[in-house]
């Protein structure tokens, strides 16, 4: 789930969230930051994904009896299908930059991989944002939950960075979507309708949108629409 959170912003030990909202509530012009600074004014914490994409995991901005708020917080709902369009279309670029270029070169990327490698084999410690589970990392999220903390890779391995307790505010916006991971990864494991059912009703978005038979109905329709690609459920 894309709600990592700022927990600080210093410089030179100075605290800088303080003038960061200060200038935020300044801005009257719309611009494609609206819900992360709606969040951080009501949560007091910056939480890093899109805005676009924040708002698919909360109730609060794409709901079908306030379509205003759409444009209320610039929310571009096409966004990630033209990403996805613009991605396929280059990436037949590159595969035909690829194969056919006799004078190929290559340049390291910023992408973590091939330094975490480097950083276990010549012991040269490197620091990254990981995905590890929560060993009590964050310990106000569930243990058998993905977290995204500061990680340290060397010659004994990756190794995480121990958090503490997230801002209560923070870790119960957390919670309503490790709730619905944890039992979607149940459907998945034990492949019984009933925990897709369950992860659907603990969705924030379905929560404040439909019945429970609406949901039950819809993930029967997707399942049915999937029939071919998923295993079997019962």
């Amino acid at each position: 789930t894309p709600q990592a959170w700022l927990l600080e912003v210093t410089k030179d030990g100075d605290d800088l969230y303080p003038e960061i909202k200060r200038r935020c509530a300044a801005i009257t012009e719309k611009h494609d930051d609206m819900v992360r600074l709606e969040i951080m004014k009501r949560f007091g914490y910056y939480v890093t994904e899109s805005s676009e994409h924040s708002s698919e995991y909360m109730p609060y901005f794409i709901k079908d009896k306030y379509p205003e708020l759409i444009d209320r917080f610039n929310i571009p709902l096409d966004e990630y299908p033209r990403r996805c369009e613009n991605q396929i279309a280059r990436w037949e670029k590159q595969r035909d930059e690829l194969t056919r270029n006799p004078n190929l070169t290559h340049t390291r990327s910023n992408e973590y991989a091939s330094r975490i490698m480097e950083a276990m084999e010549i012991n040269e410690p490197y620091k990254f944002g990981g995905n590890v589970l929560n060993t009590g990392l964050i310990t106000n999220l569930p243990q058998d939950a993905c977290v995204e903390v500061a990680c340290f890779a060397d010659a004994s391995g990756v190794t995480p960075a121990f958090v503490g307790a997230l801002p209560e505010q923070c870790a119960a916006m957390n919670r309503t979507n490790i709730n619905v991971q944890l039992l979607t990864i149940l459907a998945a494991v034990t492949l019984k309708k009933d925990y897709i059912y369950q992860a659907a009703m603990m969705d924030p978005h379905c929560q404040s949108e439909l019945s429970i038979d609406d949901i039950v109905a819809m993930c029967d329709d997707l399942i049915e629409a999937h029939r071919g690609w998923l295993p079997e459920y019962h």
